[in-house]
């Protein structure tokens, strides 16, 4: 039996009841192997696991991404008014209604999708539409016309005409916010047009002939084998002029212009155009751009 006393010296003896010393406790020796069985290994201790390493480069990467983010909204926040962002679309070519725009033809879907996206865009606070075109279909105008009015019901739009911007062209350019020309450039041509060709004299006298069954007595209106009955030329008339008095009753509206000044549907330069309120404003691109800013920050 052991008992525990401490000394003098503050240190645990440990003594037997009869005072002599308690033996050392000596190490259990291992078992020694049984023959036959196989010998145990301890199994290897587990590696480190990198999972809490990798969430903290994790949390790291999101922390940089949303600063970068943060630093790139006050930016735009607070940047100069003149920087702020103008989209440019452009209308190229002969107007006609359809997805194809190519420089040639200027497509009433391609370009009233660019004019709807551009409305919608929180990073663009005005629209400049830069037009070089002839004119075209007074329908692709109309198309395009409604999403011009839509983008303009939530930015500013404003026109910069290049070389020409003529008849249908104007149609369009005249429900923009503002209008820029250069002194030549030709605008207007406020009218409509309908051509039929009649090849029917040539056809007689090469001895060619041709039959034709239809159903209504305008059914092959326009064929170039016949002339047109007057009938017909009333007809055509009444379209045009039904078209014209559409077109131009909206520039009217759109614009304080004298239906007279424009009606017989001549072209007329930047220069005079401006002093007959078809434009409002001599520049180039680069002023209409600074044109389409300072509206825009009249807005805010």
């Amino acid at each position: 039996m052991c008992s525990t006393a401490v000394n003098n010296g503050g240190i645990m003896d440990e003594s037997t009841i009869d005072g002599s010393l308690a033996p050392e406790t000596q190490p259990v020796p291992a078992a020694p192997p049984v023959p036959g069985m196989p010998e145990h290994k301890a199994a290897p201790a587990p590696a480190p696991r990198k999972r809490r390493g990798s969430l903290m480069w994790l949390v790291v990467l999101i922390a940089g991404i949303l600063l970068v983010l943060a630093v790139l909204v006050a930016a735009y926040v607070l940047m100069d008014t003149d920087t702020r962002g103008v989209t440019v679309i452009r209308i190229e070519g002969t107007l006609a209604t359809g997805a194809v725009s190519d420089g040639d033809i200027a497509g009433s879907e391609a370009i009233g999708s660019q004019l709807r996206e551009a409305a919608d865009d929180p990073l663009v606070e005005a629209i400049v539409l830069r037009v070089n075109s002839p004119g075209g279909t007074p329908s692709s105008a109309q198309e395009i016309i409604r999403d011009l009015d839509y983008a303009k019901s939530r930015k500013p739009v404003v026109v910069s005409m290049g070389d020409i911007a003529t008849s249908a062209a104007y149609y369009i350019s005249a429900h923009a916010d503002r209008i820029y020309a250069n002194p030549d450039t030709f605008t207007a041509g406020v009218g409509v047009i309908w051509e039929f060709s009649d090849v029917s004299s040539w056809m007689e006298n090469e001895g060619y002939n041709l039959s034709v069954y239809k159903s209504g007595s305008k059914k092959d209106m326009g064929s170039t084998a016949r002339s047109l009955t007057e009938d017909e030329q009333a007809y055509a008339r009444k379209v045009v002029e039904d078209s014209f008095e559409t077109f131009i009753s909206d520039v009217t509206t759109q614009r304080a212009i004298n239906r007279a000044d424009i009606e017989d549907g001549r072209v007329i330069r930047g220069a005079e155009a401006v002093r007959m309120n078809i434009v409002d404003e001599l520049g180039n691109l680069n002023d209409a751009i600074d044109g389409a800013k300072r509206l825009a920050a009249s807005r805010r």
